[in-house]
C-alpha cells in the first residue's frame, strides 16, 4: 500500500529553503532527511525597520531565525554590540533571539532608542536582520496660544488654523463643538489636509465660539485639545457675490514628490460665493482608472499605489456662476528600491559550480553592495572558489568549507533592501527515500510507474534490476526518469514481478526492492440495450460484469448522468436494473458503471416510454400552451404583455401564470412574475431596472398546469442605482477579537445595474467615532479583525453599483466576539429545606468578567455516598440551568439521608467559565419506599408465615416494620385490625392463632425516626381442616392466587402528570378507580374513577418534583384494592412560570384591597359630609413624591444628585457605561427557581454626550492614565 509521507511544522522553514533551490542538487521533501540536513541560518521573523513603540509598554524587539545546528543571537545597538547580560532591565527569549524591554517596572522607554541589527550564526554562516529604528511614540502639549475672536464678513472666506503638536507618528486632526459633536463639514466648509478648517464663504449660522481642534495620537491612545476659536459673522447687505480664490495651494503652480507604491494626495480649496466646485484633470493623460478617487467633496484627490508612470501634471480648476481659477501640481514618483530578482538559497555538492544573482530597482537607480556572513564581503574571509561581479556571486568548484550566509544591500536615498541567501555545500552518501517493498498494481496494458526517490550529494546515479540476481534493465521496453523512477508503457503480465533500484555515488551505495502485480482488465460483458415500454409497464436492463479475482467492483446506476430517483419503483440487483409500473418521466438513458481500486468501465441504453392505445371516452387534459406572445408600451419599470389561450381541452381556463427570465443575471432560470384570471389576456407587468426580460404564459385549469408558452421577445431595462439595501444584516463576532459582518445579498435583478458592490460600515457604539467603511465585492460577509472582546458595534451595509448608492441603509447593534467567562460565581451557600429538596445561593460574576451575554448559570450537583449504606456509587453529575442573573435556584429530586456536593458556573454564549470551589452538604433522613417484597407462604389450619426484603430506598435508618392484618368474610367486609410491631433486623414471621379457613389482609411497611413508610398490601387463606371439602389438592405448600385480584402496578411519571397501568384478573365488567395522595401524609385519599374497563389512567395536575402514593381499587368489591405503589414527578422546568393572575391568593388579595379601598372611599365622604378637614396636603408636603428624587445606583435607594463635573483625563477603555439596570425582584414560591430562570434586566445604552457632559458616574474608571497630555479630553477614545 501506498505510504502516505508528511512533513513536521518543526521543519516547515527549512521545507520553504530547500524548495528555492536553483543549483542542480534537488533535496526531497522527506521529514527523515530534512532533520540530518545542516542547513545555515535563515531569518525567519524581525520587527518592522521603523518601530514605533508605545512607551508605556514593553518593548519587544522580535528576531525569530531557523537553522541546522539551531543558530545562536546577538544584537548591536547604534553599530555596537549591544550587552544584554549587563541590562537587569533586558531580557532574550529563550531559543529566540527576540528581546524583551522592561519598560513597565520603572524603565524609560526613551533610553531605549535607537537603531539595533540581529545576528544568528551557527558553524555554517550568519544572518542579520534589518536595521531596526527603535523609536517611542510622542503626543506633547498643544503650545499655549492666545487666540483672538474671528469677526468675518457674511460671504468672505475663512480659514481657521490646527497648528497641532509635532507627535510620533503625525497625529490625527478633527474638529468638534463643546458638545462633542463633530462639525458638519460640506462643499463650503471642509477640513484641509493641514487639519486647518476653510471656509469658502462664511454665512451667518458660523457664528460660534467653540471651534475646537482635536489631535489624537494613536499609539498613546491620547487626545489633545486646542483652545476654541471664536467666530462672529457680521451681515452687509446686499451680499456681494466673489469669483473662485484658490485659499490652498497658493499660486498658479506647486510640485509634489511621492514614492512609488504609496497614495498620492492633492488638493485645492478654493473660496467663492457662489461657493466654487471642484474638477481635476491631467495634462497629457487620464486619470488612471480602478485606482483614482475623489473625497472631502472633490477637493482632494487620491490616486492609490502609485507608479513612475503616474508622473506628470495635474491641474485642479475651481469654478462657480462667476468665473474659475486653476492651479497645476507637478508630480514626481520617485522609487524606494524594490527587487527584481532577490537572491535564493543554493544548495551544492563539492566541486560543484553556481551563482548568487541580486538585481533591484529604483528611482533613483540603488547601490548593490555584499556581505558574507555579516561582514563587507571586501573585508570577509577570503574564499577562493568565490568571485564577486557587481550584482551578481559566481562559485567555482566549492568545498564544505565554502558554506556561508550572504548578504545583498541594494539602497538609495529613499531606503534600502536587504537579502539574506545561504551557500550549503553537503557531502553525503545515497539515500533511498522511497518505502521497502513496496506494492504497484496496475491493469494489463496501462503505464506502470515504479519510484526510486533518492537523495546524494554528489547526485547518485540510478539503475533497475529485475529479480533479485537480474540483469540491469535497459532498451526501449522502459523509460528512466531523472527523479529514478521507472516506467514500463505498456504493462503485461511477464512484468509482474521484484524491481531492484540501486544508487551510488562516490560515497557509497544503496538499493531498494519493490513489488509489481498486473491484474487484468474489468469488462462489462452483457451490456444494457436499447428498450420501448408502454406506460405502466416493466422494463429490465442487464449489465453482466468480468474482473480480476483479486479486486473488488461496485456497480452504479444513473439515469442522465445523475443519480436514480429515490423511488420503490427502481430496483436494483446484481446484474440488473428493473423498473416497475413506467411512467412518462422514466423516459431517458440509463448508464451501468462498474468501479474497481484501478479502473472502470460504462455502458448505457436509451428507455423510450409509449402511450397505451386510445380509448373512445372524452378526455380531460391539461390546456394546450399559449401562444403569439407580444410585447408593448414598453416604459423604464412597466410593460404590457398580451397573449392567444391554447386550447382547453374539455376544461376551462381558470387562469394565466406569467413567469420571467433574466437572460442577464440568472439565464435558464423561470422566476414566477404575477397570476391573473383565465378570461384574461393582457397584463401590465412592473419591471425592475438592469434585467434583461423574456416572458412566458402557462394556462392552468382543473385538470393542471400546461407546458409553458414559448418565449416573448427580449426587454432589456435601463440601469440604475439600487433601490434596497441587503436584509438580515448583522454582526455577530466568531472569535473574541473579530467581528464578522453578515447579510443577505442582493438578487441578480435587485442589482439595477453592473458593479454591484456592497460599502460595509461599522463603529464601536458609544464612542464618538467615525464610521469606517469598506467597499467589497458581491459577497455575503465580512470580517473586521483586532477589535476589543465584546463590545457593542454599529452596523450597516449599503447597496451600490456603477450608477450610484442605494438609499441611506438602518444601523443595526452587533457584539464583536464573545470569550470564556473569566471569573466563578462566589460565596456559594446551600439551604437543605427537606430531605429531598435544597436551596442554593450565590453572588453573582461582576458582568466585565463574564465577556459575552450573560445566559445564567449552571448549577452541577452529584450524590457522593448514602449516609445509611456508606458506600459509594458511580457519579453521576446532574446539571440545572438557571436563565438570566440568577443568584439563587432550588435543587429537587434530592435522595434522603446522603451527601452530595455541588459547584456553581457562569454561562455565556461562548461556553462556561470556570467552576466555584465544591460545596459539600447533606440531607436528613425521610421516610422509607415500601418493603420490596412481602411473601406469605406455609399456610396451615392456624398460620401463615410471612417473608419481606427491605426497603429499595431505605432514606435513613430503619427502625421497625410495622404489621398490620384483618380477616375478610365472604361478602368481603372486613373484620378486626390488629397490628404487630416487629424489629428492624427482622425478615420474617410466623403467624399462629388464626382461623382455619378464613381469608386475610395484611399491610406492611418500615419506619425510621421521620416516620412510616409506604406499605405494600397482600392476601392469604389459611386452609380448612381435614373433613372441609375444599382442602386444596396441588401446590399445599404455597397459598393459592386470590381471585380475583389486582397486581402488577406500574407507574410512569413526567412533570405535572403520571400514567398508571395495572393487570386484573377477575370477573369480567369491574368498574376501576384510582387513589392517591402525597406519600407520607395524613391526608385522605384523593379518588378518580376510571372510564370503562381499562387497565391504565392518566393522573393530571400533579406538582413537579414530588412524591405520590397510589393504589387501584374495583368498585363494588368492598376492600378489594391493589397493594400501594410511590411514584415521584419531575423537577419544574425554568421557562414555565406561574401565573400569578390566575392563582387563588393573587384574587383574594387584589379582592380584600378592592374592599379596603371602597371603605375609605366611604369613610372620607362621611368626614368631608360632617364638615371635617381631611389633611392631604400636610401629608403630601411632610412625604415628598420620591419619583422626583434620583436614585442611587447601587442598591435602588433615593439619594442625592450631583452635578459637579470631572476634569480628570479620559482614557481609552475608561468610560463608565451610562447602562441603568432594573432588577426583578425574585420570588420565593416561584417555579422560576427550579432553573431557566427569566432575566428581568434591561439596559439602556447612553449617547457620547451623556457620557462626557460632565456627570460623575458612580463606578471608577479603568485604565491607566498617560503621564502626557492633561487636557480634559486627552484620553478619550477614537472619534475618527
Amino acid at each position: 500500500m501506498m505510504k502516505k509521507m508528511s512533513i513536521s511544522t518543526s521543519k516547515t522553514s527549512l521545507v520553504l529553503l530547500l524548495c528555492q533551490i536553483i543549483s542542480a542538487l534537488d533535496v526531497p521533501l522527506d521529514s527523515k532527511l530534512l532533520e540530518e540536513l545542516s542547513q545555515p541560518p535563515t531569518i525567519t521573523q524581525q520587527s518592522p525597520k521603523d518601530y514605533i513603540v508605545d512607551p508605556r509598554e514593553n518593548i519587544v524587539i522580535q528576531c525569530e531565525a531557523k537553522g541546522k545546528p539551531p543558530p545562536s543571537f546577538s544584537w548591536t545597538r547604534n553599530g555596537t554590540h549591544f550587552d544584554i547580560d549587563k541590562d537587569a532591565q533586558v531580557t532574550m527569549k529563550p531559543n529566540s533571539g527576540t528581546l524583551v524591554i522592561n519598560i513597565m517596572n520603572g524603565g524609560k522607554a526613551e533610553a531605549y532608542e535607537g537603531v539595533y541589527q540581529c545576528t544568528a550564526r551557527n558553524e555554517r554562516g550568519a544572518a542579520i536582520s534589518n536595521n531596526i529604528v527603535v523609536r517611542p511614540s510622542r503626543s506633547p502639549l498643544w503650545t499655549k496660544e492666545k487666540l483672538e475672536p474671528n469677526h468675518v464678513r457674511e460671504g468672505d472666506s475663512l480659514v481657521l488654523h490646527c497648528r497641532p503638536p509635532v507627535g510620533l507618528p503625525p497625529p490625527i486632526i478633527f474638529w468638534m463643538d463643546n458638545a462633542f459633536q463633530r462639525l458638519p463639514q460640506s462643499e463650503r466648509v471642509s477640513q484641509g489636509l493641514n487639519g486647518d478648517l476653510y471656509f469658502s464663504n462664511v454665512q451667518p449660522e458660523d457664528t460660534r465660539e467653540d471651534y475646537i481642534c482635536y489631535a489624537r495620537f494613536n499609539h498613546t491612545q491620547t487626545i489633545q485639545q486646542k483652545q476654541p476659536i471664536s467666530v462672529k459673522v457680521f451681515s452687509t447687505k446686499p451680499v456681494t457675490e466673489r469669483q473662485p480664490v484658490l485659499l490652498t495651494p497658493t499660486g498658479s503652480t506647486s510640485t509634489k514628490v511621492e514614492l512609488r507604491g504609496n497614495v498620492l494626495l492633492l488638493e485645492c480649496i478654493a473660496a467663492g460665493l457662489p461657493t466654487p466646485v471642484i474638477r481635476w484633470i491631467k495634462e497629457g493623460g487620464e486619470l488612471p482608472a480602478n485606482r483614482t478617487f475623489f473625497e472631502n467633496f472633490k477637493k482632494t484627490l487620491k490616486i492609490i499605489d502609485v507608479s513612475e508612470a503616474d508622473s506628470g501634471n495635474y491641474k485642479c480648476i475651481a469654478r462657480n456662476a462667476l468665473g474659475s481659477v486653476h492651479h497645476v501640481i507637478s508630480v514626481t514618483v520617485k522609487a524606494a528600491p524594490y527587487w527584481i530578482t532577490a537572491p535564493r538559497n543554493l544548495v551544492l555538492s563539492p566541486g560543484e559550480d553556481g551563482t548568487l544573482i541580486c538585481r533591484a530597482n529604483g528611482n533613483p537607480k540603488p547601490s548593490i553592495s555584499w556581505l558574507a556572513n555579516g561582514v563587507p564581503i571586501a573585508i570577509a574571509p577570503e574564499d577562493p572558489s568565490r568571485k564577486v561581479d557587481g550584482d551578481t556571486i559566481i562559485f567555482s568548484h566549492v568545498q564544505e568549507r565554502s558554506s556561508a550566509v550572504y548578504q545583498c544591500n541594494a539602497s538609495n536615498e529613499y531606503g534600502y533592501l536587504l537579502a539574506n541567501a545561504f551557500v550549503n555545500v553537503l557531502a553525503e552518501p545515497p539515500r533511498i527515500l522511497t518505502p521497502a517493498n513496496k506494492l504497484y498494481q496496475v491493469i494489463a496494458d496501462s503505464p506502470a510507474l515504479l519510484d526510486c526517490a533518492y537523495f546524494g550529494s554528489p547526485r547518485p546515479e540510478i539503475e533497475w534490476f529485475k529479480g533479485v540476481k537480474g540483469s540491469i534493465l535497459r532498451g526501449n521496453e522502459y523509460v528512466f526518469h531523472d527523479n529514478g523512477t521507472l516506467e514500463i508503457p505498456v504493462a503485461q503480465k511477464n512484468n509482474a514481478g521484484t524491481y531492484t533500484c540501486v544508487a551510488r555515488n562516490e560515497l557509497g551505495k544503496i538499493q531498494n526492492e519493490v513489488q509489481l502485480e498486473i491484474k487484468d482488465p474489468t469488462m462489462i460483458i452483457k451490456q444494457p440495450e436499447y428498450k420501448v415500454i408502454q406506460r405502466y409497464g416493466q422494463v429490465s436492463f442487464e449489465c453482466i460484469i468480468k474482473h480480476d479475482s483479486t479486486l473488488l467492483p461496485t456497480v452504479t446506476w444513473l439515469k442522465d448522468n445523475d443519480e436514480l430517483p429515490d423511488d420503490e419503483r427502481f430496483l436494483v440487483g446484481k446484474d440488473n436494473l428493473t423498473i416497475m409500473n413506467v411512467t412518462d418521466k422514466d423516459d431517458g438513458t440509463y448508464t451501468c458503471i462498474v468501479n474497481t481500486t484501478l479502473d472502470s468501465v460504462s455502458a448505457s441504453a436509451v428507455l423510450t416510454v409509449v402511450a397505451a392505445p386510445p380509448t373512445p371516452a372524452i378526455i380531460y387534459a391539461r390546456p394546450n400552451p399559449p401562444f403569439d406572445l407580444e410585447l408593448t408600451g414598453q416604459l423604464e419599470r412597466s410593460i404590457d404583455l398580451s397573449w392567444l389561450p391554447g386550447d382547453e381541452n374539455n376544461s376551462p381556463i381558470t387562469s394565466f401564470v406569467i413567469e420571467f427570465e433574466d437572460a442577464l443575471h440568472e439565464p435558464g432560470v423561470w422566476r414566477y412574475q404575477t397570476e391573473v384570471p383565465g378570461s384574461q389576456t393582457t397584463a401590465q407587468l412592473k419591471l425592475s431596472p438592469y434585467v434583461n426580460y423574456a416572458f412566458r404564459v402557462i394556462a392552468v385549469n382543473r385538470i393542471g398546469r400546461s407546458q409553458p408558452s414559448e418565449p416573448s421577445e427580449q426587454y432589456l431595462t435601463k440601469s440604475a442605482s439600487p433601490d434596497e439595501n441587503p436584509a438580515n444584516v448583522q454582526g455577530i463576532g466568531s472569535e473574541p477579537d473579530n467581528l464578522v459582518i453578515t447579510w443577505e445579498p442582493l438578487k441578480g435583478f435587485q442589482s439595477n445595474g453592473p458593479g454591484l458592490q456592497y460599502k460595509v460600515s461599522w463603529r464601536q457604539k458609544d464612542v464618538d467615532d467615525e464610521w469606517t467603511s469598506v467597499i467589497v465585492a458581491n459577497v455575503s460577509k465580512y470580517i473586521v479583525s483586532g477589535t476589543p472582546t465584546f463590545v457593542p458595534y454599529e452596523v450597516k451595509v449599503q447597496a451600490l453599483n456603477d450608477l450610484g448608492y442605494a438609499p441611506e441603509p438602518s444601523e443595526v447593534i452587533g457584539h464583536s466576539g464573545e470569550d470564556l467567562p473569566m471569573v466563578a460565581p462566589g460565596n456559594v451557600q446551600v439551604h437543605v429545606i427537606n430531605s429531598t429538596l435544597a436551596k442554593v445561593h450565590w453572588d453573582p460574576v461582576p458582568l466585565k468578567s463574564v465577556r459575552g451575554h450573560l445566559q445564567g448559570y449552571k448549577v452541577y450537583y452529584w450524590k457522593v455516598q448514602s449516609l445509611s449504606r456508606r458506600s459509594r456509587r458511580h457519579v453521576e453529575k446532574k446539571i440545572l440551568t438557571f436563565r438570566g442573573n440568577k443568584t439563587f435556584g432550588m435543587l429537587p429530586g434530592l435522595e434522603p439521608y446522603s451527601s452530595y456536593k455541588l459547584n456553581v458556573r457562569v454561562v455565556n454564549g461562548k461556553g462556561e467559565g470556570p467552576a466555584s470551589p465544591d460545596k459539600v452538604f447533606k440531607t436528613p433522613e425521610g421516610v422509607p419506599s415500601s418493603p420490596s417484597f412481602l411473601k406469605i407462604t406455609n399456610p396451615t389450619l392456624d398460620s401463615l408465615t410471612l417473608e419481606w426484603g427491605s426497603p429499595t430506598h431505605p432514606n435513613g435508618v430503619l427502625t421497625s416494620y410495622t404489621l398490620k392484618f384483618q380477616p375478610i368474610n365472604n361478602t368481603h367486609e372486613l373484620g378486626p385490625l390488629v397490628e404487630i410491631r416487629i424489629p428492624a433486623n427482622e425478615s420474617s414471621l410466623i403467624l399462629k392463632n388464626l382461623n382455619y379457613s378464613t381469608r386475610y389482609k395484611f399491610y406492611f411497611n418500615a419506619q425510621t425516626s421521620v416516620g412510616s413508610g409506604s406499605q405494600i398490601t397482600e392476601e392469604a387463606v389459611t386452609i380448612m381442616d381435614e373433613a372441609g371439602i375444599l382442602r386444596p389438592a396441588v401446590g399445599a405448600g404455597k397459598v393459592q392466587p386470590l381471585y380475583p385480584r389486582i397486581r402488577n402496578v406500574t407507574t410512569a411519571a413526567a412533570e405535572t402528570y403520571a400514567n398508571i397501568s395495572w393487570e386484573y384478573e377477575g370477573p369480567d365488567h369491574a368498574n376501576f378507580y384510582v387513589e392517591y395522595g402525597v406519600a407520607g401524609s395524613k391526608e385522605d385519599w384523593k379518588k378518580e374513577i376510571v372510564n370503562g374497563s381499562r387497565s391504565f389512567f392518566v393522573l393530571k395536575g400533579l406538582t413537579p418534583g414530588t412524591a405520590y402514593k397510589v393504589r387501584v381499587g374495583a368498585e363494588g368489591l368492598s376492600g378489594f384494592r391493589s397493594s400501594e405503589d410511590v411514584f415521584e414527578t419531575g423537577p419544574a422546568m425554568a421557562s414555565r412560570q406561574v401565573d400569578i393572575a390566575t392563582q387563588g391568593w393573587f384574587i383574594g388579595l387584589m379582592c380584600a384591597v378592592a374592599l379596603l379601598i371602597l371603605i375609605l372611599l366611604i369613610v372620607c365622604f362621611i368626614r368631608r359630609n360632617k364638615g371635617g378637614k381631611y389633611p392631604v396636603k400636610e401629608k403630601e408636603d411632610a412625604h415628598a413624591d420620591p419619583e422626583i428624587q434620583p436614585m442611587k445606583e447601587d442598591d435602588g435607594t433615593f439619594g442625592e444628585y450631583s452635578d459637579a463635573e470631572d476634569h480628570k483625563p479620559l482614557k481609552k477603555g475608561s468610560r463608565t457605561p451610562s447602562d441603568r439596570t432594573v432588577k426583578k425582584e425574585d420570588s420565593d414560591d416561584s417555579l422560576v427557581d427550579y432553573g431557566e430562570g427569566v432575566n428581568g434586566q434591561f439596559n439602556e445604552d447612553g449617547s457620547f454626550i451623556g457620557q462626557y457632559s460632565g456627570k460623575k458616574e458612580k463606578e471608577p474608571a479603568e485604565g491607566n492614565e498617560s503621564s502626557e497630555a492633561p487636557s480634559p479630553v486627552n484620553a478619550m477614545n477614537s472619534f475618527v
